[in-house]
């Protein structure tokens, strides 16, 4: 079998995102299972150079444009991202030498048939280079927000929406966050004994793994140095499932019971619906609902993964009215589509592709949603309402209009969740979760009471 050029299949993987055919993090994965053959040094180096150049693409295009003669926004797909890619190789990874990232990107522009552009890109990454310490920011005193914008990479409309919602420091303390290599988390199903967890964890270990607890989490742990958690012991058998800390805490905050009739409107991949069908226990019910046949057969895969039989799964959109779910769920989880702006970190592409005008549509299917799933709480039961976006809009304010819309309640969270760092409004029964604040992605939960009387 031919040596794969991995530099090679980064570019293609960087064109891809800018010609927009799918989402960044279904790349990695569709990369890394076709090329699982490669060693676990080469699938971390494709990673890891894919995911680096394209969260810094705004400070290395700064930076590009202080040393070339043309502008990025000018230069062809190719070549901007190649330079782009060996620039984040030449201002970020110290495993690669400066020379040995310039001649490798000179290489790779002659393979694609780039000839007469060989020199322009050797002399474009040769200058950043040899004056990688001279390059410059904006001044933090005079253009506080254009500086945060560069250094961090987040749009100027998104550094301005953050801004104004907190201070500087912690908008800073979020785009750093932002930015910080997330691990992947997982949780371990709920009726393993505390010996096989043991045994998991230092199988994974033997792998070269790292696994540590969340900080306040204690039924979430990290994965560091793991490329594909389903190659790992115990994924087979549905000894353990990926979810983020937020999510958890999401369901969580639901209170669901042994018992309970669960309803997951929007439920794919499948993480709170697993969550929600382990805390119900055998005598209660979870159905989870998605808008596609693809959708779907993911939770359908992880329930037989995890060996649940009480989940009942359908296609249906969420957004029309189920008359056979009508009053019938003791909880209702809502996790809506959402602007995602809390999930930069793992999926880096939507800061570049997310519009304040795009946000404010989303908040219209929101509403629909919402309004469907309150028709199915019971009165008296709870609906929980969510995203992994930082916007009021989406958030706080939604919270608010389902109070006034349909005569729910706030309801705390505080016997639910854990203790946590910098949290105020959890009595008020709702949370925004921030990245750089609270180990966690960015997203937000609240628990609604259905009044009693319907």
């Amino acid at each position: 079998m031919a040596a794969e050029n991995t530099r090679e299949i980064v570019l293609d993987m960087l064109l891809a995102v800018e010609r927009k055919e799918t989402f960044s993090h279904h790349i990695v994965r569709d990369v890394l299972t076709k090329y699982d053959y490669l060693s676990g040094q080469e699938k971390a180096f494709i990673k890891r150079m894919f995911e680096g150049t394209l969260e810094r693409r705004m400070e290395i295009d700064y930076y590009i444009n202080q040393v070339s003669s043309l502008p990025v926004s000018k230069m062809k797909p190719l070549i901007r991202n190649l330079l782009r890619m060996g620039s984040y190789q030449i201002l970020y990874m110290d495993s690669v030498p400066d020379a040995a990232a310039v001649s490798e990107a000179v290489k790779l522009a002659g393979k694609r048939r780039f000839f007469n552009l060989k020199g322009f890109v050797n002399g474009v990454l040769r200058k950043l280079s040899a004056g990688k310490e001279q390059l410059k920011l904006p001044s933090k005193e005079n253009e506080p927000e254009e500086y945060l914008s560069v250094a961090f990479s987040m749009p100027l409309w998104l550094t301005r929406h953050f801004l104004s919602l907190y201070s500087y420091d912690k908008t800073k303390r979020i785009a750093e966050g932002l930015l910080e290599a997330r691990p992947v988390t997982i949780r371990f199903r709920q009726s393993l004994m505390d010996e096989q967890i043991e045994a998991l964890i230092a199988g994974f270990r033997e792998k070269g793994i790292t696994v540590c607890r969340h900080p306040f989490v204690e039924e979430a742990y990290y994965l560091e140095n793991c490329e594909n958690p389903a190659m790992l012991p115990g994924y087979g058998e549905g000894c353990f499932t990926m979810q983020d800390a937020s999510s958890m805490l999401a369901v969580m905050a639901a209170g669901i019971k042994p018992g309970d009739s669960v309803l997951d409107v929007c439920a794919a991949p499948g993480g709170k619906t697993l969550l929600a069908a382990e805390y119900a226990g055998n005598k209660g019910r979870v159905w989870a609902r998605d808008i596609s046949e693809r959708k779907v057969s993911l939770i359908e895969e992880n329930v037989k993964r995890m060996g649940l039989s009480n989940v009942e799964i359908k296609v249906w959109d969420a957004a029309r009215p189920d008359p056979v779910m009508q009053d019938r769920a003791d909880v209702v989880i809502a996790d809506v589509p959402c602007s995602g702006l809390g999930v930069i970190g793992r999926k880096n592409d939507i800061k570049y592709r997310q519009t304040p005008e795009a946000i404010k549509e989303i908040a219209a299917l929101q509403k629909e949603i919402v309004r469907q799933a309150c028709a199915c709480v019971k009165p008296g039961g709870v609906l929980l309402y969510s995203t992994c976006t930082i916007n009021p809009v989406e958030n706080e304010d939604m919270a608010d209009w389902i109070c006034r819309k349909f005569g729910y309640t706030l309801d705390s969270l505080t016997a639910f969740l854990p203790d946590m760092p910098e949290i105020k409004t959890a009595e008020k029964g709702y949370l925004q979760l921030l990245p750089g604040i609270h180990d966690t992605d960015g997203f937000f939960f609240a628990r609604l009471v259905k009044s009693k009387n319907g």
